[in-house]
């Protein structure tokens, strides 16, 4: 069954993770700023606000119509590209980036 399945070359594969970094750094900042305010509406520290890596990859898929499995593989892509802060579960946009 899985024979039907055609194998994209890696360098196309590379191109399709790297189409969707912008439109990805552009939804992470989105996010980010709704996370900080609701820290601020708390009185938390704002330096805080982090998004977890599963609530990006599902806000991904339903926004930009992918897979679950290829919004991470484009996390983990930004993450080595140091595209984005990443630390246990969670990431956040670079300070300065956007």
């Amino acid at each position: 069954m899985n024979s039907h399945f055609q194998i994209k070359p890696e360098h196309k594969q590379t191109q399709e993770i790297q189409s969707f970094y912008e439109p990805t750094l552009l939804l992470l900042d989105h996010i980010h700023d709704i996370k900080k305010g609701n820290l601020r509406m708390r009185g938390y520290n704002e330096e805080n606000a982090a998004v977890t890596k599963e609530e990006l990859a599902q806000k991904m898929a339903y926004r930009f119509k992918i897979t679950i499995w290829l919004a991470h593989q484009v996390i983990t892509s930004l993450i080595k590209a140091e595209q984005v802060i990443s630390f246990g579960g969670y990431v956040k946009p670079k300070v300065g980036e956007l």
